[in-house]
């Protein structure tokens, strides 16, 4: 069931209205702590005032005790207040962010891809930056309310003493809002912008650290760092644009502030001087105008923190209210393990058909590398069941009818360049901690010498992307992961190419031995795979051309001798 706080927002609008809903108890016991906070250090120069109204007046060392007591007390009530009222402000604060971010995460992780024009790097800013900023507006409105507070319980505290001064306080607070707010704005918009900018250079610094290798390999790491440089110069631009209109918004808030407080006191010093008000009254007047520039500012700073949450809001809004790529449906496999392509058209494929019985070793031999991307991409539903014709089935149930989580369940492809976490060789095969497969998916893999070479065993440590391992370690890594899975389909996509010849020779044999009585299938020109499979299927310009064992195929097949011959 889809509630107000679970369905997919529309707009920033609609992320901030569902953050303060949830979040009501919380403000109110803060606002009121923190309003009690306020109204105290508001009352500190009342009460020194009426002490010295009161000492001039009676001279008592009661009345003197008393006012010490009442000092105290306020004191006592500002530190109080304040301490609880900001612990319950910034535990609701954070806790709101966290929330965002799970739920940001949680929509980019899942198995369908929203339709979303973001990178990776950009939608991990919005997870992590904008949903602090979006959250800050739990403590905003708080603050903002004890701020007005504050200036209320001045302007009626001076307006007791004299009408005009109070009504001074309250147009001057208003008019200081209203040239406030029209700056406000314009940090809205430049912080929207720098925060995409920022976003891209992110995405950026992902993309060449997840191709740094090739990048070195071929000498185009200079190219790729001046590409990067001239992105983060644009963040670093508009972030100066953004600082010099946060400085000229702050230099206008501290002064319209210090104009108010000035203008306060001139005014009670004149009707002191003119005898209206007298010495105690002085003496609060004065104090008010020095403890009222600090929530005067934070009363000013307010608009700005509310714009800058509406913008990163804005930019969570589009990831969360993004619709998905594709609509999957809700069925579950049947039991079975055979794996059909009818006709598929996609990329270089062309009415693709082919059949794997439930517990066959299939093996493909690709001639065109991008045919087999293809392929691997279709069987992964990486491609949407709608955006290629023909359909793909699994226990004869088409992949368009199945759940993603259910087809998954059933049917896992390896691709070849598969990711290695920063974790230990354990977590990295057994992600989930539940495979009772483990040591046959190690020894399988051939990775028993990497195990055996450190004193930790599976639970050496892994940098990230396993930065420790070598390429040939790092893919034997990722096959034990995938045969681990023990899924009842498995698709892998040249799982050897980084291993030597003997190694190879050894990885074939165990996983067909492993497999045997599941269904697999190896898209490879390995000669060691394409011989340990019961049959061969040549793809051909995106058709399969040719089908046979391994061995018939290299007697009478000359173009596939050329292709797949060592």
């Amino acid at each position: 069931m889809t509630t107000p706080d679970t369905q997919r927002p529309g707009s920033g609008s609609d992320i901030l209205r569902t953050a303060l809903r949830r979040n009501v108890g919380a403000m109110t016991r803060g606002t009121a702590l923190m309003g009690l906070y306020q109204a105290g250090e508001t009352a500190f120069p009342i009460a020194l005032g009426l002490i010295v109204e009161h000492a001039l007046r009676g001279r008592s060392l009661d009345a003197l005790a008393l006012s010490v007591v009442a000092l105290a007390v306020i004191i006592t009530t500002v530190s109080l207040s304040w301490r609880f009222g900001m612990r319950v402000l910034q535990k609701a604060n954070t806790t709101e962010a966290h929330r965002w971010r799970v739920r940001v995460a949680a929509c980019a992780l899942q198995p369908v891809a929203r339709d979303v024009d973001l990178k990776s790097g950009e939608v991990l800013t919005i997870a992590t930056e904008d949903a602090d900023q979006t959250a800050d507006i739990i403590e905003v409105v708080p603050l903002l309310i004890s701020s007005l507070v504050a200036v209320l319980v001045a302007a009626v505290a001076l307006g007791r003493a004299d009408l005009r001064l109070g009504l001074l306080v309250i147009v001057g607070t208003v008019a200081i809002l209203a040239i406030l707010s029209v700056l406000s704005k314009r940090i809205g918009d430049s912080t929207q912008e720098q925060q995409a900018r920022v976003a891209r250079a992110g995405a950026k610094v992902a993309d060449l650290i997840t191709g740094l290798r090739p990048l070195h390999g071929f000498g185009g790491n200079h190219a790729a760092f001046r590409s990067y440089r001239q992105v983060s110069t644009e963040a670093r631009h508009q972030a100066v644009t953004v600082a010099k209109v946060n400085g000229a918004y702050a230099g206008t808030a501290l002064a319209l502030n210090a104009m108010l407080a000035a203008a306060v006191t001139l005014m009670a010093g004149w009707l002191a001087f003119d005898g209206r008000i007298g010495i105690g009254d002085l003496v609060m007047a004065v104090g008010l105008a020095q403890f009222i520039i600090e929530p005067l500012k934070l009363f000013s700073e307010m608009p700005k923190y509310v714009m800058i949450a509406r913008a990163s809001a804005e930019r969570m809004a589009l990831v969360l209210s993004a619709p998905p790529v594709t609509t999957p449906g809700r069925e579950r496999p049947a039991a079975g393990g055979d794996l059909d392509v009818d006709g598929v058209r996609h990329g270089t494929l062309r009415e693709l058909k082919f059949t794997v019985s439930a517990g066959e070793f299939v093996a493909i031999a690709a001639y065109q590398p991008r045919a087999a991307a293809d392929l691997a991409a279709v069987l992964a539903m990486r491609v949407p069941p709608d955006a290629y014709e023909g359909v793909v089935r699994i226990s004869g149930q088409a992949l368009a009818e199945l759940s993603v989580e259910a087809v998954r369940e059933h049917l896992l492809v390896n691709p070849y360049d598969g990711e290695i976490f920063a974790g230990t060789l354990r977590t990295n095969i057994d992600p989930s901690g539940t495979s009772r497969t483990v040591p046959e998916a190690v020894e399988a893999s051939m990775l028993t010498d990497v195990v055996a070479l450190h004193r930790e065993g599976l639970d050496h440590g892994v940098r990230d992307r396993g930065a420790n391992l070598s390429g040939g370690q790092r893919q034997r890594l990722s096959l034990a992961r995938a045969l681990a899975a023990d899924s009842d389909i498995l698709v892998l996509h040249d799982p050897t190419t980084a291993v030597d010849a003997v190694t190879e020779q050894l990885i074939a044999r165990n996983v067909a031995r492993l497999r045997r009585g599941r269904t697999t299938v190896v898209i490879t020109s390995s000669p060691a795979l394409l011989d340990a499979a019961d049959r061969v299927l040549v793809l051909d310009e995106g058709v399969i051309g040719a089908e046979d064992t391994h061995r018939n195929l290299l007697a009478t097949d000359e173009e596939y001798c050329l292709a797949v011959a060592r």
